[in-house]
Formats: structure tokens, sequence, C-alpha cells
């Protein structure tokens, strides 16, 4: 019999539901839940929230509870995640970072599953560098998403991150996180990695998952992530740098907390307007050639 270890961390309860849904196909699956030693709890707290901003972008890892493993080997692993500001959770960091986690995925293939709320482009290639750094194969990546447009699910998010509620803010913004349909679909992926597995051949699994058409990049999600990762970068050096006592470090996450506010509502419509109407009809190779990328896993 395989041996599989699905591994992942939840704030909210939404990636367990996926992975519950995803993982069907399997049977027998050995079902790991990673913890810090901190929680950061659910609901957030607004300065909770902002908080883990500069250690989530520089990757910095946080000591997890200790974890148990049943086998010292495995035929397949498969870690769920959610990109918290463009970058892995810290949790998830912290696992990827973990040495006893590192020697369990060497030389492992490695499926990844992400529930996020549209951006992941840079978390994953993150990821794909903590993987190939541990000696694993990310032979899959299935990246499930908030379909609303990206203002109004901003709205949506902040509203049950900050409640702790998974319905329709004010009853007209749309239901946030991963629709309930999505989730119901994610067995669909787990049949295909099954069977990859069973075949012990992984060369065509990420293109038969792309096959299904639930899996996109939007245009303008590129744009974005492509531009909004160095200036994460740069602003979590310069909390990191500044921020030396509690109340310094407070001050500057209140700064970027509105210059994010600014950045999504007004710079961010006004230059993918300019964008769209002016530069994307001579970038349409370079576009395409991103997306690829973004949707491989290589």
């Amino acid at each position: 019999m395989k041996k599989i270890l699905a591994i992942n961390y939840s704030q909210t309860g939404q990636l367990d539901e996926i992975l519950d849904r995803f993982l069907i196909p399997f049977g027998e699956v050995e079902r790991v839940k990673v913890q810090v030693k901190r929680p950061f709890g659910f609901p957030w707290s607004s300065e909770r929230f902002f908080d883990a901003m500069p250690e989530s972008v520089l990757e910095e890892p946080v000591d997890l509870e200790p974890m148990t493993f049943a086998n010292e080997e495995y035929d397949l692993i498969i870690l769920g995640y959610q990109p918290w500001f463009l970058s892995p959770s810290i949790p998830t960091t912290s696992l990827l970072k973990n040495e006893k986690f590192k020697q369990i995925i060497k030389g492992k293939p490695v499926v990844t599953v992400i529930g996020a709320r549209n951006m992941w482009l840079n978390a994953q290639d993150s990821v794909k560098t903590m993987l190939r750094e541990a000696g694993a194969t990310l032979v899959g990546n299935i990246p499930l998403i908030d379909r609303s447009n990206n203002l109004t699910s901003v709205v949506s998010i902040l509203h049950w991150m900050l409640d702790g509620k998974k319905t329709k803010p004010l009853g007209i913004f749309p239901k946030p996180g991963v629709s309930d349909e999505d989730i119901q679909y994610s067995d669909r992926f787990g049949v295909l990695v099954k069977e990859s597995m069973d075949k012990g051949d992984y060369v065509d699994l990420q293109s038969q998952i792309l096959s299904l058409n639930r899996i996109s990049v939007p245009t303008n999600i590129l744009f974005i992530e492509q531009r909004a990762k160095k200036l994460f970068q740069i602003w979590a050096n310069i909390i990191k740098k500044k921020g030396t006592t509690a109340a310094k470090r407070k001050r500057w996450l209140v700064g970027f907390k509105y210059y994010l506010i600014i950045a999504l509502f007004v710079v961010s419509p006004i230059v993918l307007t300019i964008f769209n109407l002016l530069l994307r009809p001579f970038t349409l190779s370079s576009i395409k050639r991103k997306k690829e990328y973004y949707c491989g896993v290589n």
C-alpha cells in the first residue's frame, strides 16, 4: 500500500475543508496539521494581521509544536498552504525550513494545494525554491482561489479575517474565500494525482491538472504581483530596521497599512487602466510565457 502524507496549516479551517475533499479518492492518508507554538489565532485583530507582514515577506520561520510522523518514508507528500502578503504563510515557511520535515520530503514527489484569495504566484515561487533546496520534487500544483473581483474580494476577506464570519459583508459583497463549488470539485484533482501516484509517473500530471480548465492566472493579477512583492520587501525591511521598539514597529506598520489601502483602491486601478489600454498589446508574448511558467511546476 502506498504511504501518503498530507500536511498543512489552516487558520480558518478552509484549507482543512479543501484537503478533506481533495483526499477522498486516496482512501487511507496520514494527516498532520501544523501548529505554531505562538498561535496566530482567529479571527485576527487588524494590528495582529499587519504585524505578521514583515516576517511573512522575509520568510522568517517561527517555532512549531512537535510533529509526529507515523512513517519515515512516504511515496507522496501533499502540502496544503495559504499565502500571506504574497509569501507563504509563516507556519508554511517554518515547516519547509524545519529540519525534520526536510528529511521527510527529501527525494520525494510533492503536490502543493493552495487556498488563496487570488494572489499565489510569488508564494508558490518561494515554495518551489524551498522544496528544491530540501531535495524534494514538485510534481503538481493546485491553486484554489476566490474568483471575485480583486477589490470586492479585499472587502470580503477582511470581513472574514477580522470578524471570523465567512458571510457576505453587508449582504452585498461576495462571500469570501474559495467557493463551495470549487471546494467540492477539488476531489477531481485528487483523482488525477492518485492515478499518477498509482502509475509512479508524474511527468504529465500538471498538464492533466490544467486540462480541467479550472486554473488560470488573470493578467491583472500577474501584473500586480510582479510589482507588489518588491514593494512589500522594501516595506518589510524598513519595518524590521526601523521598528526597533514595539512603539516604533507599530507606527511603521500603521504606515504600511495606509500605504496598502491607497495602493489597492487608488493607485492599482489607475495603473491597471493605463497598462490595459496602452501597454498590454505590446506584452502579450511575455504575458503568455509568464502564465505558463506560474501554472507549471518547473
